[in-house]
């Protein structure tokens, strides 16, 4: 593939279930999970923007330790997947380290569970990906899915993942494995 590809988790500005505007919490699961997928995935840099010092803290708490402490040594496999994860106060930071790496703006595509406008499939994105030498951001939400507004903002938004049922509520951990597969892995189907 041509593009750079980085990924990131949003905790703000994001819904909960009621639709009021929150800040989630970092959890260790989604840093260590989505760490692994994108290093499988051969993604550039994760980023997990929060805006809150002590959540920074924690997730700094947890890199250090697993890249210099006892796990640095003791899974050395996990230490390499998190060596490319970062920790930004907000999503402008995260493409102002993008630009500065590429030379260029990325293209933003985000998730969300419902259609919008510029809502494209899969096929669409993993196409223009292969064709061009464009850094792309893959944006992920936290809790019941980033803020209306700042949605409107982004290049493109990814088509729901649909499974079988009627119930739709994937964990961000699993919606990132399943989308990068379906963006950057093998085309088998």
């Amino acid at each position: 593939m041509a593009s750079r590809v980085y990924l990131a988790l949003l905790h703000h500005p994001v819904y909960n279930k009621r639709g009021d505007i929150i800040t989630t919490s970092i959890t260790n699961l989604d840093i260590h999970d989505i760490a692994r997928s994108s290093r499988t995935y051969d993604v550039e840099k994760v980023y997990f923007i929060h805006p809150a010092e002590a959540q920074q803290r924690l997730a700094g708490d947890i890199l250090d330790y697993w890249q210099h402490g006892y796990g640095a040594t003791y899974n050395t496999d996990r230490k390499e997947a998190l060596s490319i994860v970062h920790i930004t106060n907000n999503l402008a930071q995260a493409v102002a380290d993008i630009s500065s790496v590429c030379g260029k703006a990325p293209i933003i595509a985000t998730t969300d569970a419902r259609i919008f406008p510029n809502t494209i499939t899969y096929r669409h994105l993993r196409t223009e990906m292969e064709q061009t030498d464009h850094p792309y951001l893959i944006l992920f939400g936290t809790g019941w899915g980033i803020e209306s507004e700042l949605m409107q903002s982004f290049d493109y938004i990814l088509e729901p993942i649909m499974g079988r049922g009627d119930y739709n509520h994937l964990s961000v951990r699993a919606a990132v494995a399943i989308i990068l597969d379906r963006l950057l892995g093998q085309s088998w189907w």
